[in-house]
């Protein structure tokens, strides 16, 4: 400890000798004299919120994750905490939103912007020392985040208070022990360390920025453009602020490595393979499923098979009709993954049918826990068994051909064997599913329908629900081999335990209906179709033919195998 308050003094003294405050439109103290800044790559570009506006910071008001602006008034109270949501408290000590302000001013050379934004920076840095001041304030997320904004507010103050800050943000962001290496929150580190660096001509900073970034990506972003964090959305995340570390590595003279490009043109392909008909992404992990990525070009391929645990399908691409698929596996829940492996959603004839429950918040929360439960998935759970979290899922088989695909997974995550096979048949859709564990044990299943759509009978083994257009899709259940049904109920916005719900979007929740199968020592095959709410379906021999909207198909079910 005593070495790194070492190394962080002489930081400090470094930059305040370095005479590196050459900025544009430079005022000593104060804001800028002229009558109109000049723009600076520093302060203009798509890291600034949108919200709050200038206005009404300059009103005393900050409003941020759509929830209700809050009086912040002009000496600011940094321990301010008004929904006890940490999101907030980490967007509120980001001090972006003060980087808002310095950009306005540059754009329309309002004084005022930059004099409010100098003053809550100083009293940011005043109340907020280290080891002191509100507990969000040293967390690593926000100092990578408000160096930016710093490094903005320097282009047009030169203040020694100023200078120090980020010297020590450049500090704490070099140290080693707060490094999230392979994560999203080191991309920033990274971009934050990088600013300074170049701010102030100090060249280790900048190199051990780009040297840390280079290996964040080869970890964070597979060959593939898979990110390993477990949450879909988070690679439109990545994506953007690669990109913004890649432009100020060359705004800063140095050459971007060939590998961060690399990675950074691979995530488009897992981006738009992770997106639904709709044009929403499949809300996997901590992923809203309100998050509609925009301008990535999509591959040839329809079906796509990613080594890190994702397997995409579809009918074709630019047709909202299209039958849309996805199923999890691979290594065991990190970051911003969630138990959901063996999971399945399913999108057909132009809406949602099986979803995930989704991303409600990061709270520490019975629901949010739930959220991220096997109980909120389309999964298989093995019952009276206690489940292993964290554990890796295996897909041991698959079939890929342009109308029918099939898959096998397995894994102990319940500390026996529990085996998924995914059968999904284009043309005329269906989704069929069969799960199976050793003798000795039993399997229940568990569905969730979109909240768009209502039950309106359960009963012989069959679940129909609809939605406001009287459209209809039927998931009927039987154990195998003998073909009979099960009895499944349908659960609806339950909280005792937590059951039928679904969160569309940031902090809001849903009742929708979930399907749970009773407990099944024999393989249960459950079987999805869209379109209809009389869907015939018999067995012989091994042979199961279902009669769908479109015409009738069949497949074969063989141990724990569908083909």
């Amino acid at each position: 400890m005593r070495r790194r308050t070492q190394a962080l003094a002489l930081s400090i003294a470094l930059l305040l000798t370095s005479g590196g405050t050459t900025g544009t439109a430079e005022a000593t103290g104060t804001a800028e004299t002229t009558d109109k800044a000049k723009r600076t790559a520093e302060c203009q570009g798509d890291w600034l919120p949108a919200t709050p506006t200038s206005a009404e910071i300059m009103s005393g008001e900050v409003g941020f994750l759509n929830l209700p602006p809050v009086k912040v008034g002009k000496d600011v109270n940094w321990r301010t905490d008004p929904y006890r949501n940490r999101s907030w408290s980490m967007v509120f000590h980001s001090l972006r939103w003060m980087g808002r302000l310095v950009a306005d001013y540059e754009n329309n050379g309002e004084k005022a912007y930059l004099e409010r934004a100098t003053a809550i920076a100083r009293d940011w840095v005043k109340d907020n020392p280290r080891g002191g001041g509100s507990p969000y304030a040293w967390q690593e997320h926000p100092i990578a985040l408000r160096a930016p904004a710093l490094v903005c507010l320097s282009k047009h103050v030169s203040e020694s208070w100023l200078v120090k800050s980020l010297a020590e943000h450049a500090g704490m962001l070099a140290n080693p022990a707060l490094y999230e290496k392979g994560h999203n929150h080191g991309i920033d580190q990274d971009i934050a360390l990088l600013g300074i660096g170049c701010r102030y001509g100090r060249e280790e900073w900048s190199s051990l920025a780009i040297r840390r970034l280079t290996e964040t990506v080869r970890l964070d972003v597979d060959s593939q453009g898979a990110l390993r964090e477990q949450a879909p959305r988070y690679a439109i995340y990545v994506h953007d602020r690669l990109k913004v570390a890649m432009n100020n590595i060359e705004a800063c003279g140095r050459k971007v490595p060939a590998s961060i490009t690399e990675r950074w043109k691979s995530l488009e392909g897992f981006i738009a393979h992770s997106t639904q008909p709709n044009g929403f992404m499949v809300p996997i992990g901590d992923g809203g499923a309100d998050v509609r990525p925009v301008g990535y070009a999509h591959p040839k391929k329809t079906v796509k098979v990613f080594g890190n645990g994702y397997v995409y399908g579809r009918t074709a691409w630019n047709k909202p009709e299209s039958a849309f698929y996805s199923i999890r596996f691979g290594p065991g829940a990190k970051y911003h993954g969630h138990e959901d492996h063996l999971g399945v959603t399913y999108y057909a004839q132009g809406r949602d049918v099986l979803v995930d429950v989704g991303f409600h918040s990061y709270e520490n929360t019975g629901y949010r826990h739930w959220t991220m439960s096997p109980e909120a998935h389309n999964v298989p759970v093995v019952a009276g068994a206690g489940f292993r979290p964290r554990t890796s899922t295996a897909l041991t088989k698959s079939s890929i051909k342009d109308d029918r695909q099939s898959f096998r997974l397995t894994d102990r995550a319940y500390g026996v064997p529990r085996t998924r096979s995914v059968l999904v048949n284009h043309g005329q859709d269906v989704m069929a599913v069969l799960d199976t564990v050793p003798g000795g044990s039993k399997v229940r299943t568990l569905w969730h329908f979109a909240p768009e759509l209502s039950a309106v009978s359960s009963s012989g083994g069959r679940v129909v629900v609809k939605d406001r257009t009287g459209w209809k899709a039927t998931l009927v259940q039987v154990s195998m081999p003998s073909c009979r049904p099960l009895a499944s109920k349908v659960v609806r916005g339950a909280t005792g335990p937590y059951q039928g719900w679904v969160s569309p979007a940031y902090l809001k929740k849903q009742a929708a209906p979930a399907v749970v199968s009773p407990a099944s020592a024999g393989p249960v095959l459950t079987v999805v179709v869209p379109g209809t709410d009389k869907p015939s379906l018999s067995c012989s021999g091994g042979k199961v033919t279902v009669e769908t909207s479109q015409g009738r198909t069949g497949f074969r079910v063989s141990g724990s195998g569908l083909s």
